[in-house]
């Protein structure tokens, strides 16, 4: 019996896609799983439902956002990095699937509503902009209560969906810096360093968190000019300061900078979801166009997203 084969147009009902998640996050919620995929791009059904790959994966590129709501730049850093992790490597139907996008959204507790989207609707709003993002590209829509990058990590090698690829998680310059902050590093916190051995004892916070993620994973930093974080040589230059030292005083160590890599925003730059949602809240819908593919629009504009 053949397999079917994947449909992009198969587009749900909105109202049963909402009941979907709805019912999604509250199992997850009462679960004890760290993370849950609930969802895989393109569908072989009519019905959302994960997929896992049929081969291991050698490298997953993790998209982990708020997406409130998903915008082109998101996109534009998606299909930019599969891209990248699969060049050169093939994809002829061997023992391994080059490359695998995996949209994350972190939840704390799913029966609160957050603002000023929910939960149910950014994962609507991710099935849309994952099928869109079109390419061929197996996308899986996930959920983790994981608060960390690190323990984020940690949770997509301990479900042993993908096998052991490497990961590559996209992120901004403002998260990059967020990332080397030793404020949220501390040893309660802490949750693979919580080993006695005399080794874990010697290492700082920051390292007992940071080295086994930077083991498994790497970033791809996308630069974000402005007043806030600086030109992009400035970002450029922060990221090559990695490697000369500037973490020594807080407890990182300088080989990590060799697993942070640096793409530039391109005229993508400029566009994030606060500027979607204050778009939207000051001058309505026309100013979206550039800024969002038309699935999430179409979400905005159905249920009055962002007015407010």
């Amino acid at each position: 019996m053949t397999e079917a084969q994947p449909s992009p147009s198969m587009r749900p009902n909105p109202k049963q896609l909402i009941d979907f998640f709805s019912r999604s996050l509250a199992s997850f919620d009462t679960s004890h799983d760290a993370l849950r995929i609930l969802c895989t791009l393109p569908r072989r059904s009519d019905s959302p439902a994960p997929r896992p790959p049929t081969r291991s994966v050698r490298r997953l590129v993790v998209l982990d956002s708020s997406f409130n709501p998903p915008t082109r730049a998101h996109a534009q850093m998606a299909r930019s990095a599969v891209r990248d992790a699969g060049s050169g490597d093939g994809d002829g139907g061997g023992a391994e699937e080059a490359a695998r996008l995996l949209l994350m959204l972190a939840v704390n507790n799913a029966d609160k509503a957050p603002r000023p989207a929910s939960f149910a609707l950014r994962l609507a709003m991710m099935e849309g902009f994952a099928r869109e993002l079109g390419e061929g590209m197996e996308v899986d829509v996930a959920v983790t209560r994981m608060p960390f990058f690190h323990d984020k990590a940690r949770a997509i090698s301990e479900s042993g969906v993908y096998g052991a690829p490497e990961q590559v998680f996209l992120v901004g310059f403002d998260t990059l810096v967020r990332i080397f902050n030793p404020k949220y590093y501390n040893a309660a916190k802490l949750g693979e360093a919580a080993s006695s051995s005399p080794e874990q004892h010697q290492q700082t916070p920051m390292q007992a968190a940071l080295g086994p993620f930077f083991a498994r994973a790497r970033l791809r930093v996308t630069t974000r000019p402005g007043d806030a974080w600086g030109t992009q040589e400035e970002q450029r230059a922060y990221v090559r300061g990695l490697g000369d030292g500037v973490l020594d005083d807080v407890g990182g160590r300088r080989e990590w900078a060799r697993r942070v890599d640096v793409v530039d925003g391109g005229e993508m730059g400029g566009v994030s979801s606060s500027r979607v949602r204050d778009v939207v809240r000051t001058g309505g819908l026309d100013g979206l166009d550039g800024m969002v593919d038309e699935e999430v629009r179409a979400w905005i504009e159905r249920e009055g997203l962002y007015r407010e």
